[in-house]
């Protein structure tokens, strides 16, 4: 509302003609991304108490826990620092970063695509040719990403509501608000870029640094206090200390920043003509240096590799540096352990604890495969793959550039996080190398699920993303809400060898290897017999 208001006080009514049209539209666009991300995020989150519960029972574990996380930098850096003790408050401590950063993932995308991605398709235009205002697909685009916020608030006060009142309106308001500090930022950044893809990739950067910001701060302090902390967004929930005497001013901070980045957003909108940008695209050289469609596949998405790759480090470092305190971390805690044995194995709870984090990182590079796969459906559907196409260059061609980069990256990605793993661990980096790399069949499982959808059901091609994220849902929640095996090895990564520690079985990873293979030749005879997605 405060967007909107700002729009009626610079420009009128007229600004925003045809607002609600447009918001129907976006909302059915979305009506299976929407969902699904909501859902996803409120699951992780309500989830929670009862597991926390089974982990923490006792007023002792808790306190017990609460001791070693102020001796725990690593951790507190990973997860953030406990307020109090209470199941409340361990679920806010446990997951409402993570649930923060997942409703700002959710909110930059949505803005991106109903602002800039409009734009750069050229239906942008077609749209404000009609009675439409200047900045009524802004609004349209900010009160989408308000909705779906809205409804995540709403589940999560519900659900946690048991757990105190206040604490989960607390908990609610502040991780929607998350997002809408991102959605925001999302609609500056739309402003000032030429192309969607760049859009996306500054505002997640922000979303690390202020994830980075965050971690530095918290693993500097014990009670949220450092500047560091207070720099990011992320931080800020953190310090609204839900179901630990709330600080409700801090909701202030978050309105108050999403409603200045969203002025700004508003005013940089009116400045400019439809598809231009305040940082345009540089030229290309006169003559082309692009050789091959590999080639040009390269150039698109170098930054996205790099990008992740630089991720992955940092992410195997710090979870090598937490290595050594796993065993401090879990102590007597019996339920603790177990379910890091079930996601890591039966071998010693150190080879279980790295076990389990590699595993993790598998599963967050399933979303790299699966967003570098879907780059043909976004260079088909924007109209770049036609001239190429219609070249001297065939579509399996054209296609294979983008997959060496989607299927040899993710195993970049992993061979760089088993690398940062042996920089923060020190010891068994063999081992350690061996298990990133033992990932990379269920990662190529998702990723020729995605080709498979774009070759064969290019219309559906997002629904790969709905796939991945119930792997990860399968795969982070699902040992801690003691979830049937059955049900598990659904996913790919259930059927892996648990490494280090366990032994070495070449069968499922064969296995998996070859219905990859099957799935991309699948996805692959598919593209050629289809029309080309305009």
């Amino acid at each position: 509302m405060t967007a909107t208001s700002f729009a009626v006080r610079s420009g009128g009514s007229r600004q925003l003609a045809g607002t609600g049209t447009l918001l129907r539209f976006a909302l059915r666009r979305d009506r299976v991304m929407i969902p699904v991300w909501v859902a996803v995020n409120a699951l992780m989150v309500l989830s929670m108490p009862n597991t926390l519960k089974g982990l923490y029972g006792t007023a002792a574990e808790r306190a017990g826990l609460m001791r070693q996380m102020e001796t725990n930098s690593s951790l507190r850096a990973m997860v953030g620092p406990v307020f109090d003790d209470s199941l409340g408050a361990l679920t806010a401590w446990r997951v409402g970063v993570y649930a923060a950063a997942l409703a700002a993932v959710m909110s930059l995308l949505i803005v991106v695509r109903h602002t800039r991605d409009e734009e750069e398709s050229g239906r942008q235009e077609l749209v404000a040719s009609g009675m439409v205002g200047r900045r009524a697909s802004l609004t349209a685009a900010l009160l989408t990403a308000a909705v779906a916020n809205g409804v995540l608030a709403l589940l999560v006060v519900a659900g946690l509501a048991g757990q105190g009142a206040a604490g989960a309106l607390a908990l609610g308001l502040g991780i929607a608000g998350v997002g809408m500090v991102f959605a925001t930022m999302a609609a500056i950044v739309a402003q000032l870029t030429e192309s969607a893809r760049l859009a996306r990739g500054l505002a997640a950067a922000v979303l690390g640094a202020a994830f980075v910001l965050r971690a530095a701060g918290d693993s500097a302090t014990v009670d949220g206090s450092s500047v560091l902390t207070w720099v990011s967004p992320l931080g800020w929930l953190e310090n609204l200390r839900a179901f630990a005497g709330e600080r409700w001013w801090v909701l202030l901070l978050i309105a108050g920043a999403a409603a200045v980045q969203g002025a700004a957003a508003y005013e940089l909108a009116g400045r400019r003509d439809i598809g231009m940008s305040f940082l345009p695209t540089r030229p290309g050289p006169a003559a082309g240096r692009l050789a091959s469609a590999g080639a040009l596949a390269w150039r698109l998405q170098r930054g996205s590799v790099l990008g992740w790759s630089i991720g992955f480090f940092l992410a195997g470092v710090v979870y090598g540096g937490m290595t050594e305190g796993a065993a401090d971390l879990v102590g007597d805690n019996e339920q603790a352990r177990a379910i890091i044995e079930r996601m890591g194995g039966q071998a010693g709870l150190t080879d279980a604890f790295v076990s389990a984090m590699v595993g993790m990182l598998g599963l967050i590079a399933a979303l790299y495969v699966v967003a570098s796969v879907l780059r043909l459906s976004g260079e088909e559907t924007s109209g770049r793959a036609e001239p190429v196409l219609a070249a001297a260059v065939g579509r399996l061609r054209w296609a294979a550039g983008h997959l060496v980069i989607a299927f040899g990256g993710a195993a970049l990605i992993m061979l760089l996080a088993g690398v940062g793993f042996a920089v923060g661990y020190g010891e068994d980096v063999g081992a350690i190398l061996g298990a990133c790399l033992v990932q990379l069949p269920a990662v190529w499982v998702i990723g020729g699920a995605a080709v498979l959808l774009h070759g064969v059901l290019p219309r559906a091609a997002v629904a790969a993303w709905g796939v991945a994220g119930a792997v990860l849902l399968l795969g982070w929640v699902g040992p801690a809400l003691d979830v049937p095996q059955a049900v598990l090895d659904v996913s790919p990564f259930g059927h892996l060898p648990k490494l280090p520690g366990g032994g070495m079985s070449w069968a499922p990873v064969l296995v998996l290897t070859l219905v990859a293979v099957v799935l991309v030749s699948a996805g692959l005879a598919g593209l050629r017999r289809r029309d080309v997605t305009t």
